[in-house]
């Protein structure tokens, strides 16, 4: 609708005044016409001719007209609605609980969401009281902007009013809590309900995936089946993002067929999970077939799929995805972007890189965040070019952040340039100097040069800051089990089981690469440590506990060392079995003694 004509409206639905001696309901259908139109508007430019109707019929002061524009203003807010909708709300006179729920969700969806606490703050004084569809809206505001002190309150004024029971209420406390990040509290009161819904379940399931709990957020999905609930769209996706975080595929399978047999496959957003469960379950063919049996493809969609071809080194078929969405006139945005620059960089495609960042910039008019500028300069790091690295960082036109210094380092420690690595250790120091892996990092840096007084000295600094380092840790599914390592772990009969395997591997040519631990100086104490790094530990469990035909699937919380990439391909060889490794950065597939990464990561 680009133009409401004022004029359309006849003059016999027209009131002369509201005190005259009409009655109300007299009145009311004389704005029926034109507030009918409201649902049609899309903008406020269109509100406002409505707005202008009614005030030249003398209805700008009925509630029923007021309530109705407000609704409009709310429902899919704009800064400017909320405004418009803002200055209409302190106009009248004595507001009721329903105007003012009205605000609460307009704020609560729009890009200030905590103007509604200070508005709720202001309806006080008209001694309004709250109701079970205030509180929602409220707690929403604090859980999109973490305001987990203002939620605090809002929850005990909530119990004050003996809401905190509410099917609405409930939820939306959980959910606060959860995006205040503090599970602890959102579970003690999940465990409160005698009759949780089902949409306190999808609370708990999400901040669970959210908050990397996967294995918390499945057996709840468990329980809310034992109690017969159905589930909905938002646990699907919640238990979906749970299998990819676990990398656990038989269980993803098993959720993919739940999903076609009770119609969730109609959903988009659940077969653009579905893309992101099997990518990061290492099965890049299942990922494949999902989107090419979607029939609607979105934005998202597009994106999640070039984000997978990316993380398994696809960086050709990553642009051709890419390249395809264009043709079919699907605007990309930054996610898309990251996607394809974060292909081009674990591909090693420097110039592609370049090209898609300046399509980015100049073509569509994207602004570049810190991760696309990260994914350009780890592109030329891990190609050795450091110096244009450093200069690219340099050249920014925003202030460089520690996570892109960060970038530069870890390049720096993989080419073994200490000096640059100086400089880079300084600037980060300037911003952050309370990450354990920076002083990892660059005492790895030393001990490769052979200087262990100065990996002493780093070490100290980290005991000193009460810093520890992140240890290893691999997971691996087997007969629908997860099982987890950390390195130096496992029982004696493991550790014997991967003596047996290392001591095959040395007659066909291994070596260990002991500058792949620098915990120590001692050379055959670090071969020893070596061989019990969490990923082996987990392919071995998996090579004594599958069929000869199984893939070994495994996934990693930090990045694989060089000694367990090779070691991983001539597992490979000489067991002949495919091993699927998925890292912190992509995935690395082991067959017949070679890695799909082409040692490039």
């Amino acid at each position: 609708m680009a133009t409401l004509a004022i004029a359309y409206f006849p003059s016999s639905f027209c009131c002369s005044n509201l005190n005259s001696n009409s009655s109300r309901k007299d009145c009311i259908p004389e704005a029926v016409q034109p507030l009918s139109l409201l649902s049609k508007c899309n903008s406020l430019r269109e509100i406002k001719q409505i707005q202008a109707f009614l005030i030249k019929t003398h209805l700008q002061n009925d509630i029923f007209a007021m309530k109705k524009i407000i609704n409009c203003c709310t429902f899919n807010p704009s800064t400017s609605k909320m405004h418009h909708a803002h200055l209409l709300f302190d106009q009248i006179p004595q507001p009721d609980i329903i105007l003012f729920n009205l605000m609460a969700r307009g704020y609560a969806h729009s890009e200030t969401p905590l103007q509604s606490l200070a508005l709720f703050v202001k309806i006080q004084c008209f001694g309004i009281v709250p109701d079970n569809y205030t509180f929602p809206s409220l707690l929403k505001a604090c859980a999109k902007m973490n305001a987990l002190e203002e939620g605090k309150q809002l929850h005990c004024l909530a119990i004050k009013y003996g809401l905190n029971s509410d099917i609405y209420v409930f939820p939306a406390v959980i959910n606060m809590y959860i995006w205040g990040s503090d599970l602890h509290s959102a579970r003690r009161i999940f465990d409160r309900i005698l009759e949780p819904c089902v949409v306190t379940y999808n609370a708990m399931i999400m901040g669970y995936a959210r908050s990397s709990q996967p294995n918390k957020a499945l057996t709840l999905f468990r329980e809310l089946q034992t109690k017969k609930l159905k589930p909905t769209e938002v646990t699907i996706l919640g238990v979906i993002s749970s299998c990819a975080l676990l990398g656990a595929l038989e269980l993803g399978k098993w959720i993919h067929d739940y999903v076609k047999k009770n119609g969730f496959h109609r959903y988009v957003k659940v077969n653009t999970a579905l893309i992101d469960m099997y990518a990061k379950c290492g099965s890049l063919e299942d990922a494949i077939s999902v989107f090419n049996s979607m029939n609607i493809k979105d934005r998202q969609a597009w994106s999640t799929m070039i984000m997978a071809y990316a993380i398994h080194g696809g960086g050709y078929e990553a642009i051709s995805v890419f390249e395809e969405m264009i043709k079919l006139q699907v605007q990309p945005d930054g996610v898309t972007f990251l996607g394809v620059l974060y292909a081009c960089d674990h591909a090693g495609l420097i110039e592609h890189c370049f090209t898609y960042f300046y399509r980015m910039r100049d073509e569509y008019r994207i602004i570049p965040g810190i991760k696309h500028y990260g994914c350009v300069v780890d592109c030329l790091g891990r190609a050795g070019r450091l110096i244009d690295a450093y200069n690219f960082i340099n050249n920014l036109p925003i202030e460089p952040t520690s996570l892109l210094w960060r970038t530069l380092l870890a390049a720096c420690s993989i080419h073994g340039n200490v000096n640059l690595g100086k400089k880079v250790t300084e600037q980060i120091q300037k911003l952050d100097n309370l990450h354990s892996g920076d002083y990892v990092i660059y005492s790895n840096m030393y001990a490769k040069a052979g200087q262990w007084e100065d990996v002493k000295e780093f070490r100290k600094k980290m005991k000193d800051k009460g810093l520890t380092k992140v240890p290893g840790c691999s997971l691996i599914e087997m007969n629908n089990a997860v099982h987890e390592f950390f390195s130096g772990g496992g029982d004696q009969e493991l550790h014997q089981a991967v003596d047996k395997l290392f001591e095959k591997l040395k007659l066909v040519g291994y070596i260990p690469d002991i500058s792949s631990d620098q915990e120590m100086e001692d050379e055959e104490e670090r071969e020893i440590r070596l061989r019990y790094h969490s990923e082996k530990l987990a392919i071995t469990f998996g090579l004594i506990n599958s069929s000869a035909e199984e893939t070994i699937r495994v996934v990693k919380n930090i990045r694989v060392c060089r000694d367990c990439h090779s070691a991983a391909k001539l597992i490979s060889l000489i067991s002949g079995r495919s091993i699927i490794l998925r890292d912190v950065q992509r995935f690395h597939h082991f067959r017949d003694g070679k890695c799909s990464c082409g040692d490039y990561w």
